[in-house]
């Protein structure tokens, strides 16, 4: 059933808008813009992570194939139903927290089964409230520095890339560093086609890049170990809501839409667990290129902004066929610029959860206990950093805040 937009879009002010002109076109270039952004300033991460879990490069290119259309129909379909710009995207921090977290006991396998996990998991927040609330009460402090810590070893890439290969990293940085400057959305997609020219100039391309440019999708079956279920189920879990779903519900209200949020979860959910079937890790709401389909740079009319969701899953559809070949490609080209490409990316991701973070003084230091244990790879009982940064940060929470 297609929900009434004229009950549900409304200013953020409160008031009720009226269509101020505007071209059919708009809609249409802003997603196309929003796919295209969101997937050359991410994919490289994806990809990075899925390899850290132990996938094989086809592999990889399945999980990415499977993200690309799972996330791409979704958006479709949603948007499409209840006529509100619903965009949907990868989970860009759940990716990278499968790097820092790297291949669990059993190996992709295991990794497949902690996927399926995480998606039974949002599926669970969006049919029972009172989980879904529970979820929402972790401390957005604890839930930031717990992601920043996740981020950090990416994000210091860049840098460590620059002192090992400078001719090919410093120029990347550069492109970037000047994009940031005078065209600030462009910033990380430049980047990535700085370095996709420097790997072009250095790098022998594989002929089996050119073989599977038609997409090969790879069935893992999944398995499940309790360590990859505590140590990237949850965390992965943890961070797409705390960073993508409810970033991106705050997205869609403060442009004035209100979608029902427990079916949104539900489908989120199991996207992502039939996604994991091929290897893909999981898809949410979109944090960061929702804006430019929910905002009046889509439409002055927030009425026909919905059809640039529709023409962003669309794109993301018509990429997504193109999986093998850039997973191909990243595996051909030097490990530590396709990182450094990722960690740019994400620098404004980490600035972003390091204020959230260390914002409060009174909670500063539980987060700041949550960031390091986190970055410091502690495993304990096959269970990985990120858990325990969460465990040991809300126990530093609770002894602050226990009445004696």
């Amino acid at each position: 059933m297609r929900t009434d937009t004229s009950s549900t879009l409304d200013a953020p002010g409160g008031a009720k808008t009226a269509p101020r002109g505007g071209s059919a076109l708009q809609p249409v270039a802003a997603g196309v813009l929003a796919a295209i952004v969101g997937f050359a300033s991410a994919f490289t991460v994806v990809l990075q992570g899925l390899a850290a879990a132990g996938a094989t490069p086809a592999q990889a290119a399945s999980g990415l194939l499977a993200v690309c259309i799972g996330q791409g129909l979704l958006a479709i379909l949603l948007s499409w139903r209840s006529r509100m710009p619903i965009s949907i995207a990868w989970s860009t921090p759940g990716a990278a927290l499968l790097v820092a977290t790297g291949v669990p006991d059993g190996g992709f396998a295991a990794a497949a089964g902690a996927f399926l996990v995480a998606g039974a998991l949002v599926v669970a927040a969006g049919l029972w409230r009172p989980f879904g609330r529970l979820v929402t009460a972790i401390p957005t402090p604890l839930a930031s520095a717990m992601l920043a810590g996740v981020l950090l070893d990416l994000c210091l890439a860049p840098a460590r890339a620059v002192g090992a290969m400078p001719l090919l990293a410093l120029p990347v940085v550069l492109v970037w560093a000047l994009a940031w400057r005078f065209a600030r959305l462009y910033a990380v997609p430049l980047a990535v086609v700085a370095a996709l020219a420097m790997i072009g100039l250095t790098t022998a391309v594989p002929p089996e890049a050119f073989a599977h440019l038609w997409p090969q999708p790879v069935f893992v079956a999944p398995a499940f170990s309790t360590g990859a279920i505590i140590g990237i189920a949850v965390p992965l879990f943890i961070v797409t809501m705390a960073s993508q779903n409810v970033p991106g519900l705050a997205v869609l209200n403060a442009n004035g839409y209100r979608p029902p949020v427990g079916p949104l979860f539900v489908a989120t959910g199991l996207t992502s667990g039939l996604a994991a079937l091929i290897g893909g890790h999981a898809v949410n709401l979109s944090a960061i290129t929702a804006a430019l389909c929910a905002s009046a740079e889509a439409h002055p009319d927030p009425a026909r902004r919905w059809p640039a969701a529709v023409v962003a899953g669309a794109v993301y559809v018509v990429i997504g066929l193109f999986a093998g070949f850039a997973a191909a490609f990243i595996a051909a080209s030097p490990p530590l610029l396709i990182q450094a490409v990722a960690g740019l990316a994400l620098l404004g991701s980490l600035g972003g959860a390091l204020s959230t973070a260390l914002a409060r003084e009174e909670e500063r230091l539980p987060a700041v206990v949550t960031f390091v244990t986190t970055v410091s790879g502690l495993s304990l009982f096959g269970i990985g950093a990120a858990f325990w940064g969460l465990v040991a940060g809300g126990a530093m929470m609770a002894l602050a805040r226990l009445k004696l």
